[in-house]
């Protein structure tokens, strides 16, 4: 075998190797965006839930731990988690149509695991490794809940389906949400989370506020606008950033002050 023979062999062994840490699927944010998330998180913490959250972590930050729930998918064995990352709502829902939806669908999604998973870290009988695995689903799933195309329609798998470039690129509606928009800014999650991390103290009052059903009902207003300003096919660019990246901000940011609430009030 000839040293270019070799090479190959490494090279292909060594993207293997790589592919087997990336999610089956693209998810809410991507790696960046769930970051971000979990960097902010991070900055509103109280001493107590900071020294509690590092008991569940160990030395893996928010920020890192974000990203599990999407790693994980390499292994089958956790297929079960797959639905928990979204939750389909039909179209054309107003506010009571929107509630009803949340609190008669059954099957397991964003909105009804994150309590699941709350109860887990609360209950003192719930061993290291199960806490650990809550908490890393946590950070996931309050991401997920503020990224609107994630409170989306079943029929189009939520956008999954429609086609759309983004910058020349083929891509789908989905996607150009969990990642486009957030990686065109060009930031490391440190410095996106600083850059966005200037909320008022009435929108701190506001977010801080309100029910995991509003949350849900806020990205579903969100991505009714999402499905209206968009065609299959459209070529997306800079005028689509324009238009959005506010609303993709103030997503990330809304998610990591949540995010600290709720763990505040388990650690409180």
């Amino acid at each position: 075998m000839n040293i270019f023979s070799v090479k190959k062999k490494l090279k292909l062994a060594l993207l293997l190797g790589a592919m087997a840490y990336l999610p089956l699927q693209v998810s809410a944010w991507g790696m960046t965006g769930h970051r971000v998330v979990g960097q902010v998180a991070d900055y509103y913490l109280t001493a107590k839930a900071r020294k509690a959250v590092q008991g569940v972590l160990g030395t893996e930050s928010m920020a890192m731990a974000s990203n599990w729930p999407d790693f994980i998918k390499s292994d089958t064995s956790f297929n079960y988690l797959g639905s928990w990352h979204y939750v389909n709502l039909p179209a054309g829902l107003d506010q009571q149509g929107v509630y009803q939806f949340l609190h008669t669908e059954k099957g397991p999604n964003v909105f009804n695991k994150i309590p699941e998973v709350i109860s887990v870290l609360k209950n003192p009988q719930s061993n290291a490794d199960q806490k650990r695995m809550a908490m890393r689903l946590l950070i996931h799933l309050v991401g997920d809940l503020h990224q609107p195309m994630h409170t989306a329609r079943k029929e189009d798998l939520g956008g999954n389906r429609i086609s759309v470039t983004w910058f020349g690129e083929k891509s789908n509606l989905h996607r150009v949400w969990d990642e486009g928009l957030v990686d065109y800014q060009q930031l490391s999650y440190t410095e996106y989370a600083a850059a966005i991390n200037h909320p008022t103290k009435e929108q701190l009052n506001a977010w801080t506020t309100t029910s995991l059903q509003d949350c849900v009902l806020e990205s579903y207003t969100i991505c009714n606008k999402i499905y209206a300003g968009v065609k299959p096919d459209d070529r997306l660019s800079y005028r689509y950033n324009f238009d959005y990246v506010d609303t993709v901000n103030e997503q990330l940011l809304k998610g990591g002050i949540r995010l600290a609430k709720l763990i505040n009030d388990i650690y409180g």
